[in-house]
Order: C-alpha cells, then sequence, then structure tokens
C-alpha cells in the first residue's frame, strides 16, 4: 500500500512545530481521522485505507517527531498535539469528522474531546487508560532508560519491544513479522532518540494533570467507543 497518493498533503504551523499531514478523499464524504501510536507515522496506516475509502474520507497526520513533521528535541505536549488536529482540519475545512486513536492516540484522542468534542461525530479508543497505574509508569520508566542509553541499549529494547507489549497469541499469530517491524522501527529511530524520549515525557504532564481534567473527560458527550485488545500486556483489558 506504499503506493498511495494523498488528495492533499501538506504542513501548518503551530509552536513553532512543522505539521505533516495526509489527506485521502475528495472531500464528498465524512472524514475519519487516525491518530497514531508513539512510534507510528502516516504510512503505517495505508493498509487499512482500502477498508475505510468505500465510506470515508480519511485524515492522517504526525505528531512532532514523527515521519515528516519536524523533530526538534524540545518538550511536546499532549493537549497541544491534540490541538494541531485543529488547526490542520481547519486548514482543509472539515468542520466535524470522526476520531480514532490507539494506544499514544488514544491520550491524543481523549483529549481532543476534552478541548474540541463539538468538532467530532465519533470517538473511538483503544490502549488507553485514564488512572494512575503504577505498572504503566514502570513501563513508560524502562523504555526512558534504555531510549537514553544510546545506540545499542536501543537495539536490545527493539529485539524485546513487540513481546513484552503483546501475549502469547499474538506472538505466535504475528512471529515472522516482528523481526521485519522491530527493523523499520530502529531504523526509523537510531539517529533520532530524542524524539521517542520527548513522546514518551508528554505523557508525564498529561497523568500528572489527569485528576484537574477528570471532570472535562467525563464531560465529553460524543458517542465513546472503547476497544481493549485482550492482547495488550501494557494497558490490560481491565484498565482501559
Amino acid at each position: 500500500m506504499s503506493d498511495l497518493t494523498p488528495n492533499r498533503e501538506g504542513f501548518v504551523t503551530e509552536d513553532g512545530h512543522r505539521i505533516h499531514y495526509e489527506y485521502f478523499g475528495r472531500g464528498d464524504r465524512e472524514v475519519i481521522c487516525l491518530l497514531n501510536g508513539l512510534a507510528m507515522h502516516t504510512k503505517a496506516w495505508y493498509g487499512f485505507l482500502p477498508r475505510l475509502q468505500p465510506e470515508l474520507d480519511v485524515l492522517l497526520y504526525d505528531y512532532p517527531g514523527q515521519g515528516q513533521s519536524s523533530a526538534d528535541d524540545v518538550p511536546y505536549f499532549i493537549p497541544r498535539i491534540a490541538s494541531y488536529l485543529t488547526r490542520v482540519t481547519d486548514e482543509l475545512s472539515i468542520r466535524r469528522f470522526h476520531l480514532m486513536g490507539i494506544s499514544y492516540g488514544g491520550f491524543v484522542g481523549l483529549d481532543y474531546a476534552r478541548q474540541f468534542q463539538d468538532r467530532l461525530y465519533t470517538l473511538a479508543l483503544s490502549g488507553v487508560l485514564l488512572s494512575h497505574e503504577i505498572l504503566f509508569q514502570m513501563y513508560q520508566d524502562l523504555s526512558l532508560r534504555f531510549y537514553r542509553s544510546g545506540s545499542e541499549a536501543f537495539n536490545l529494547y527493539t529485539h524485546y519491544m513487540y513481546e513484552k507489549i503483546f501475549g502469547e497469541s499474538f506472538v505466535q499469530a504475528f512471529r515472522d513479522q516482528l523481526e521485519p517491524m522491530r527493523v523499520k522501527f530502529y531504523d526509523r529511530y537510531k539517529d533520532k532518540m530524542h524524539c521517542l524520549i520527548r513522546l514518551t515525557e508528554a505523557q508525564n504532564p498529561f497523568f500528572e494533570s489527569l485528576d484537574d481534567n477528570l471532570a472535562g473527560y467525563r464531560a465529553i458527550r460524543t458517542p465513546v467507543l472503547i476497544m481493549a485488545g485482550a492482547e495488550d500486556r501494557a494497558i490490560p483489558p481491565w484498565v482501559q
């Protein structure tokens, strides 16, 4: 699916970041925006587009530190990453749309709905939590230690990245695909590990503000679908 070409593509500038976006469609259908996980980029969604485009136009964008967006070594903030989507949709004259986010994209989606729920038709989330979980914090801290320890440690980290995120059934079903995925991840970030560090660090103020923002999350009236993956070890179903 790498030969897919967006109908519109470009950048918006906000907070000093150049935010890359891609739009697939002619503008005559409702739009769904797919939000990246932490280590994803727009092209990671290309395999899903044929399943969506018969009914929906599709919008993709890269957060700072991802894909074709700028990758400055400065702090990132999830509420601001969410707000960049409004900047993009204004650029494309999209008033309302559907929103779907997985993992890190779920945090971005939640915060988008907290700030801009009047722009949404629906919200779908997977791999998210709105609680203070010690094991999740430990998982995040471990990842940061590897990211900060140089290329050799990062290479070791990537060898076990998917196996520690997903359960046995997932690993058995997709075992042959894990090594190519690992190599792509390593090659994409080996020379800019600061992007992984900054994106991961952005989760800290998100969770530090959780108690203050809970009322805002509870005030979301947009129809919400939670898809809790049975094989998610980092954020298991009972947490979601």
